[in-house]
């Protein structure tokens, strides 16, 4: 089945763990956060590490160990967690990408446009905060 709007599974991954280790004031491992996402180990230490090297959160060793936010939860907001996974989110006024439209105006009236520029309004306006 088609879907209109798809995240990628790291994006998925990236803002659910988050919010779990907002939730979490001494830190949640990866092997939790698995356990509570259903999503494997291996693909969200990957993600994590990503996060960690954007200066959202730090990493803790050992068995006593896990991840915390290294800012504030309502200083992180969706779109952030979102862009250090996908880089930064583009939007272009041709969902094809083409410079010169070969018709008198878009088929699609730029509703792909206006449903980007929603998305990251939307992703930006909602903080950790706000799902604490």
């Amino acid at each position: 089945m088609s879907k209109i709007f798809a995240m990628s599974e790291a994006a998925s991954i990236g803002i659910h763990s988050m919010v779990l280790i907002a939730r979490n004031e001494t830190g949640i491992n990866a092997v939790k956060i698995a356990e509570n996402t259903g999503s494997s180990k291996n693909h969200i230490s990957k993600v994590l590490q990503r996060l960690v090297k954007s200066d959202l959160l730090k990493s803790v060793r050992g068995p006593a160990g896990g991840f915390m936010l290294k800012k504030h939860a309502e200083k992180i907001s969706l779109l952030t967690i979102y862009e250090s996974i996908e880089g930064p989110m583009e939007i272009t006024d041709c969902p094809f990408e083409n410079e010169v439209c070969h018709f008198d105006r878009c088929l699609m009236l730029n509703v792909i446009n206006k449903m980007a520029l929603e998305f990251k309004r939307f992703l930006d306006k909602q903080t950790l905060q706000d799902y604490l």
